[in-house]
């Protein structure tokens, strides 16, 4: 992937990021090049990710605008199945699990943990690990959507709610 200034990237686990120029820093007495990324989400923290480490992270491109419906394509409830995301599974071996997964980069596995933890919560109550990890989840499909298609993120977030939650959204 070339890098230019101005471009948008996702950085796993942290979401659509800005590029900003290539700055020198001085890190235990050494002189380091860096891109600047500026996170797109409400914080506007910014990372700073060394020049000759960036191809070994799991950044990736923007999501296409026609790759949109695909990716709310993941987020529809399938009707009588209920998913829970590790019921066979300790719970380290979970956090494990939504470690890597935030960590690959992947928004399309990102939908279908939104969408099987919205669908698990309909029918139990989340532990406090889990509904962390819907709403991270949420919170960096939302960005990426807003992003994509140059919305807000409140009707990013409402074009999720309604494919997550059809008889309750009739909005269009």
């Amino acid at each position: 992937m070339t890098l230019t200034v101005g471009d948008k990237v996702v950085y796993p686990g942290r979401g659509p990021c800005l590029i900003g120029a290539v700055v020198k820093k001085v890190v235990c007495g050494m002189s380091e090049s860096f891109y600047r990324l500026a996170l797109l989400d409400d914080s506007r923290a910014e990372l700073f990710v060394p020049v000759n480490k960036f191809r070994d992270l799991n950044t990736r491109a923007l999501l296409d605008r026609s790759e949109i419906p695909k990716l709310l394509g993941h987020l529809k409830t399938r009707a009588g199945v209920t998913k829970d995301p590790g019921t066979a599974k300790n719970w380290r071996q979970r956090e494990l699990d939504s470690l890597k997964l935030f960590s690959s980069g992947s928004i399309f596995e990102l939908a279908q943990m939104v969408e099987s933890l919205t669908q698990l919560s309909t029918t139990k109550n989340l532990a406090a690990h889990e509904r962390e990890t819907l709403y991270r989840a949420r919170k960096l499909l939302i960005c990426e959507i807003s992003e994509v298609m140059g919305e807000s993120k409140p009707a990013a977030e409402a074009r999720i709610d309604r494919v997550l939650e059809p008889g309750k959204n009739k909005l269009n």
